[in-house]
């Protein structure tokens, strides 16, 4: 599902209309540890980062004066294009503009989040800013400057390709910061994923978390049905996470083998395996998808195809493929994005690879149907899209993290890292608000006796 740029842009105009977040965000201490966050400490101040912050501030300037967005500056200026009456546009405030201007023509939108970061800019509701860029993605950068991205964008270092000896780190860098920490604002079931609520429409816009454990169970119970799981199953999970989905498919009577590449999720998934008492049920290795060996008779993974990198897609279904037991079902929860913007990014190095996700790409569905139609014999069969449940789930965890804010400083993470985490949670959210990002729980299993490479029956 693909929203136009005119419905992204109306839904950022209607939440600025509401109240500001209903939180305080941390403002950056006085003096930045440069040994922690070394693009933060330090303004670039080389002569192409001059010269590319002057041409990054003229395209920042150019792209404002035509968004449904308020930019104000200290001098007094505002940029924005003309509000209709009783419309009021999403503010960024600008604290201090020149260092924003050099962050973003050193680093493109990597700059944009440092930013932010270092509190260069500031917003009321950062989602509602984000929600604006998200929904103009296409169209901020002159066309004939986008074909040049390729020469002057951050490429992936090597070092976060996801090949085997690679990916633990990547993985590690994210899922290992601190059980503690998600534990600050995922719910009792520790999910770490969207949930599927039984809500719709404008009553799902204002879900509580009094509702959040029943829906991520819900999106389990919905992938478990649909991969066949019962008494006797033999499951496969790729992404253990902190062992929910584990836990419901043995209450269901499934023998579980799950791997991860994460230490800390092993060590508290475990442990919650064992104190509901299903330690005979449910194993939970320390292990790369790709060295699973053995038969089962249903494959789940919720979220994790995005951590495998691109090159590594068809291994991925490959794999699951190779251990899928004959009659046996995959389901897989996939975020997705449109597949021109991934044939137009995946290459690229963003501020999420940076800091939230190294090597991590989100496919597309066009790329999930030609990979396992034209190198696997697994078959799309059935998808479900709820990027629009993702969008609260994303509100959830953002209210609940910063409600929690002097909890997370406790544990050692400071106004830095609560701002980046702030902006990754609120950059998520504006894409599945936008409609640029979507959800997907996909169901597949093997081309059948007589049916074409396309799906077709002969």
């Amino acid at each position: 599902m693909t929203m136009t740029e005119a419905t992204g842009s109306g839904a950022a105009a209607r939440r600025a209309n509401e109240a500001a977040a209903p939180y305080t965000v941390p403002q950056p201490p006085a003096v930045v540890d440069a040994a922690i966050w070394p693009s933060i400490a330090t303004v670039p101040a080389s002569l192409k980062a001059r010269v590319a912050g002057r041409a990054a501030d003229a395209i920042f300037k150019a792209a404002v004066r035509r968004l449904p967005l308020e930019v104000r500056y200290p001098d007094g200026t505002v940029l924005g294009k003309a509000a209709t009456p009783g419309v009021t546009y999403p503010v960024m405030t600008m604290n201090r503009p020149e260092a924003f201007a050099a962050r973003l023509g050193d680093g493109g939108l990597i700059g944009l989040g440092e930013s932010f970061m270092a509190g260069d800019w500031d917003a009321d509701n950062l989602t509602a800013v984000m929600e604006v860029f998200a929904a103009s993605v296409g169209t901020l950068v002159p066309e004939p400057l986008q074909k040049l991205r390729a020469f002057y964008l951050p490429r992936q270092p090597r070092k976060e390709r996801n090949t085997e000896q690679n990916t633990r780190s990547n993985i590690s860098r994210h899922y290992d910061l601190s059980n503690e920490l998600f534990g600050t604002f995922l719910d009792e079931t520790m999910t770490y994923s969207s949930a599927l609520f039984p809500e719709s429409g404008e009553a799902l816009k204002s879900v509580a978390w009094d509702g959040f454990p029943a829906a991520q169970q819900a999106k389990i119970d919905r992938l478990l049905d649909k991969a066949g799981v019962t008494q006797g199953t033999r499951v496969l999970e790729i992404g253990t996470g902190w062992g929910e989905l584990a836990l419901r498919a043995a209450q269901r009577g499934a023998t579980v083998y799950s791997v991860t590449l994460s230490s800390e999720q092993q060590e508290l998934a475990r442990k919650r395996i064992a104190d509901a008492g299903y330690t005979d049920a449910v194993t939970i290795e320390l292990k790369d998808y790709r060295a699973v060996e053995g038969e089962y008779d249903a494959v789940v993974s919720v979220e994790m195809i995005e951590a495998v990198g691109f090159e590594y897609w068809a291994t991925y279904f490959q794999t699951i493929e190779r251990v899928l037991a004959p009659g046996g079902k995959v389901a897989i929860q996939a975020i997705t994005i449109a597949h021109d913007r991934l044939m137009a990014t995946r290459t690229s190095y963003t501020w999420v690879h940076k800091y939230i996700f190294p090597g991590g790409v989100i496919p597309s569905v066009r790329a999930i149907e030609d990979i396992t139609e034209k190198q696997t014999g697994l078959r799309v069969r059935e998808r479900l899209a709820m990027g629009e449940h993702y969008a609260q789930t994303l509100r959830l965890w953002e209210e609940r993290f910063m409600a929690r804010s002097a909890d997370v400083r406790a544990l050692g993470f400071d106004e830095i890292f609560q701002r980046m985490w702030l902006f990754y949670l609120c950059y998520s959210r504006a894409g599945f608000e936008t409609g640029y990002l979507d959800v997907q729980q996909i169901v597949l299993d093997r081309r059948r006796v007589g049916e074409a490479s396309n799906g077709s029956a002969q």
